[in-house]
């Protein structure tokens, strides 16, 4: 689509309403929601509803990420006893 066609992004069979005021494409009836009192596309109202829900819920641990852990632990303290015995020598 050529930008200010006045044709919708998302249906350029279909004249343009409005534009969206995140992403400025020309969108149509029927891709256009009002939000906060302002026109956005589908996409960017999608974006703007997760930002407004905060972050991902923690999930609980798995098998991968216990290893992980066991391993990281075993690298600090291999440093640890390293740096030990080659100062006492």
């Amino acid at each position: 689509m050529i930008q200010g066609s006045g044709r919708c992004h998302y249906h350029p069979e279909r004249a343009g309403l409005g534009v969206c005021v995140e992403c400025r494409r020309v969108i149509c009836r029927e891709c256009t929601t009002q939000f906060e009192g302002i026109n956005r596309c589908a996409s960017c109202l999608g974006r703007r509803l997760q930002a407004l829900e905060g972050p991902a819920e923690r999930r609980e641990w798995t098998v991968g990420n216990g290893l992980l852990a066991v391993a990281g632990v075993a690298i600090v303290w291999g440093g640890v006893y390293l740096s030990i015995h080659l100062v006492t020598g």
